[in-house]
């Protein structure tokens, strides 16, 4: 494992050269900074919400990998004074899906910071999100000695065809997007990293009802105390050195953790699934962009009886999505 985490350090060193600064404000970041970083392509309509969400959550830097976008995305972010901006027109793919690139950025600005990666499209919370900033979260786990914090992935969706209620650039997502699966969900523990793995949830039996193990992972680690003997190895699902990815209790009790509401399903997504499968830059030829495309065409509703409409980061923790653990 150390020689894969070597090799990652190394590959991303590299994937650098890759990455071109349009707009670098890295010299404001402070000591104490919580940093977010994120890779996209053509996201403009979404980056409002998404800045304003996660500034007013407590975020003080955002580290940016524009991936060729041709929406005026750097036009948009150009002149933000807490954004730093690259550019590269390179593979997706070849950068193992973006995680080179960010593991870079990581490495060499978010060295001893809270950093926290998560898509555009992916809103984190956290037990007392709603009266305590994300600074709150980082000091507890600094006191408690915890170095990495985990995040469920929950697939929101409209009541209806995705295509009712057209998104508008700056708007809140989850005022289209609010329903959820709250079961429908399963678990098992990866034998080489020690993560747990979960899929489900609407993809799972709206995309890939015949093959279940097919649906994405919903497992991800968001937020980490990093260093630069750190490295992510598949998105955010999976770290070295292993210990990072113990983040659940193997003894029957519950460790802090948050959730990732997943506003994907917006109008936008239909040609985003059409792009993305004729790209094939995701993994496994962009299989899943291939399910959703061939999907959509159809108009499916992802809601369902069983749906729940999301209220708190409260309700999440009553269905067992997320803990607040030991954290009073």
């Amino acid at each position: 494992m150390r020689v894969r985490r070597r090799r990652r350090l190394l590959r991303c060193m590299r994937k650098s050269r890759e990455l071109r600064s349009v707009q670098n404000n890295t010299a404001a970041i402070r000591p104490n900074d919580v940093i977010l970083v994120s890779t996209f392509r053509n996201e403009k309509v979404r980056l409002p919400y998404f800045l304003r969400y996660y500034r007013d959550l407590g975020v003080d830097h955002f580290l940016f990998v524009d991936n060729d976008s041709t929406d005026g995305t750097l036009d948009y972010l150009n002149g933000q004074r807490d954004v730093s901006v690259w550019n590269t027109k390179h593979s997706y793919k070849r950068a193992n899906f973006g995680v080179d690139w960010m593991n870079w950025l990581q490495r060499t600005y978010g060295n001893d910071h809270w950093t926290l990666v998560v898509d555009p499209d992916e809103f984190f919370v956290y037990p007392f999100c709603d009266t305590r900033p994300i600074q709150a979260l980082t000091d507890w786990l600094d006191n408690s000695s915890i170095r990495s914090f985990s995040a469920m992935l929950v697939d929101v969706y409209p009541k209806g065809r995705l295509d009712e209620n057209p998104y508008q650039e700056g708007q809140n997502p989850l005022e289209i997007a609010s329903w959820f699966d709250s079961g429908n969900y399963t678990i098992k523990k990866n034998a080489t990293y020690g993560n747990l793995w979960i899929q489900g949830g609407p993809r799972s039996r709206v995309f890939f009802p015949e093959t279940p193990k097919s649906a994405p992972a919903l497992n991800k680690i968001p937020l980490v105390k990093w260093t630069k003997r750190y490295a992510y190895v598949s998105s955010t699902h999976a770290l070295l050195p292993r210990g990072l990815n113990q983040v659940y209790d193997e003894w029957g009790g519950e460790k802090a953790s948050g959730a990732l509401l997943h506003t994907k399903f917006l109008d936008t997504f239909t040609a985003k699934a059409q792009e993305e499968q004729s790209r094939k830059q995701h993994y496994a030829g962009s299989r899943e962009y291939a399910a959703y495309a061939d999907k959509l065409s159809e108009h499916p509703e992802l809601w369902c009886k069983w749906s729940e409409k999301y209220i708190n980061w409260r309700q999440l923790e009553i269905l067992g999505l997320m803990s607040k653990g030991n954290w009073a």
